[in-house]
């Protein structure tokens, strides 16, 4: 790239790394600039000049040029780099013209120095995934900026609730009355912390979390309010010929809440299939919860049938099923947590984001094929 001057007769050559310059890859052209227009260069080699005109390189017909969210601001551009969404971003102040995207591995000083130069970043789809547990989708602003990852305020409320329940269940120490100790923490971690959690999910556009924190956070405050005698949901089918009869023994009770308990199994079926567009763990947690309703819904159907020792039995099988919902839970939820911090090291979720393809991407790919 060569540049002519009126007021001197020395050409100057772009340093060839194509700093501060837009790299068109070869594609050289000549500015003609008089003297009042060199005036406010003063005796700087005219980068700035080429810094401010840099955007006519736009034209030369490469495709997947597209103007980048801080590109107004920064100059910067990015394009798709392959099929995989590998993004790459243009940027000015780079020595090679592009930088890499912020990828879960970079350290604290070199994803600042990204941040800082470019101005606007992507992040890799398997980091995307430790925060959110979503695909990554494009959002509308600067909400995550703004707010912070609600996800593992959601997760706290679900494993609080769910993990004393699965050693309940498997009646360790004595314990048992499907878990009426814990009716508090049902109500406020199970369903307060998880509905505020999926509605900060719903504010930073993550539908399929938001689906999945706001249906558990419904189904432990039902359940609360079913084993609370206040809402009188078992005591209404109290026998009252029958002395002491509390209810939670007769049929009609306990083959109702096994029907909400398929539900249920039914509900986190359909999350299981879904959640393999994200992350093998957070697969794992409904992959296990699955049977876990099953087997409990199976617990009350033979309580109801007077198999009181097979039901016990059954409840067992499903509160090991969901301690294991709970290790992987309480494994996501410290992945999120030190990834918040930025920490040293980080614990891999697996993202399959990228093994199974999205139907717009197989589209995009059939597109450029």
């Amino acid at each position: 790239m060569t540049h002519q001057y009126a007021s001197t007769t020395t050409t100057t050559t772009s340093n060839t790394n194509g700093q501060g310059l837009f790299d068109n890859h070869g594609a050289g052209y000549t500015h003609e600039a008089t003297a009042n227009n060199n005036a406010h260069l003063g005796a700087t080699s005219g980068r700035d000049y080429d810094n401010n005109n840099a955007h006519l390189g736009a034209a030369t017909g490469r495709e997947g040029d597209t103007l980048s969210a801080g590109s107004t601001a920064n100059g910067s551009f990015s394009r798709m780099a392959d099929r995989n969404n590998s993004a790459l971003e243009k940027d000015f102040s780079n020595p090679n013209g592009y930088h890499e995207h912020l990828d879960h591995h970079e350290d604290s000083d070199t994803a600042l120095r990204k941040i800082q130069t470019a101005g606007s970043i992507s992040i890799s789809p398997e980091l995307f995934e430790k925060l959110y547990l979503s695909p990554p989708n494009k959002v509308k602003g600067d909400l995550r900026k703004t707010f912070g990852n609600p996800t593992p305020l959601a997760l706290i409320g679900f494993l609080l609730s769910l993990h004393p329940l699965s050693m309940t269940l498997m009646g360790w120490r004595g314990a048992g009355g499907s878990g009426s100790a814990s009716i508090g923490w049902y109500y406020f971690c199970g369903g307060l912390l998880m509905i505020l959690g999926g509605l900060g999910e719903w504010i930073l556009g993550n539908t399929f979390p938001f689906v999945v924190f706001c249906s558990f956070g419904a189904f432990w405050l039902g359940f609360a309010a079913t084993l609370q005698p206040f809402y009188n949901s078992y005591a209404a089918y109290a026998d009252p010929s029958v002395e002491g009869s509390t209810g939670l023994e007769s049929v009609g009770f306990n083959v109702g809440l096994a029907y909400f308990l398929v539900m249920m199994g039914i509900l986190c079926l359909v999350y299981l299939v879904c959640s393999i567009r994200t992350n093998l763990i957070f697969f794992l947690i409904f992959f296990t919860l699955v049977p876990a309703f099953g087997l409990l819904a199976g617990s009350y159907f033979q309580l109801a049938n007077g198999q009181a020792a097979l039901a016990v039995k059954l409840a067992e099988a499903a509160g090991a099923f969901t301690f294991v919902t709970c290790m992987c839970g309480w494994y996501i939820f410290f992945a999120i947590m030190l990834a918040s911090v930025d920490f040293p090291f980080d614990l891999p979720l697996v993202d399959l984001s990228s093994v199974v393809k999205g139907a717009s991407e197989k589209r995009k790919i059939d597109h450029m094929e």
